[in-house]
């Protein structure tokens, strides 16, 4: 039996994810389910540990942007997290994506 979705308010930014429309900032609603909810949050984890990583490489001149690993993990997880939204995401969550041009083709 499929579960009930529910609407959800993200923060990509921020990696929020909320149930109410007012209790933060939040730039794409979406129709979830509990399992689809827990995948988002693990891509947010994953890219705010990475974004650690990022943070003590900064810190070693020598290594380009290309040819950094973390930044690599973080692009492509982050291109996972817009993919999620615009499957999951209402109608202007779906054009704003869109029109970001972030998506594989």
């Amino acid at each position: 039996m499929d579960e009930q979705k529910k609407t959800y308010y993200i923060d990509v930014g921020s990696g929020q994810i909320s149930q109410s429309a007012t209790s933060a900032t939040w730039s794409y609603k979406i129709q979830a389910d509990t399992e689809e909810i827990i995948q988002l949050r693990e891509l947010f984890d994953q890219n705010y540990s990475t974004e650690w990583k990022n943070f003590f490489r900064a810190h070693v001149p020598y290594v380009e942007y290309h040819y950094d690993r973390e930044n690599d993990a973080y692009d492509s997880t982050i291109q996972q997290v817009y993919g999620m939204l615009h499957k999951l995401g209402d109608e202007e969550a779906k054009h704003h994506i869109e029109s970001m041009d972030i998506l594989p083709k």
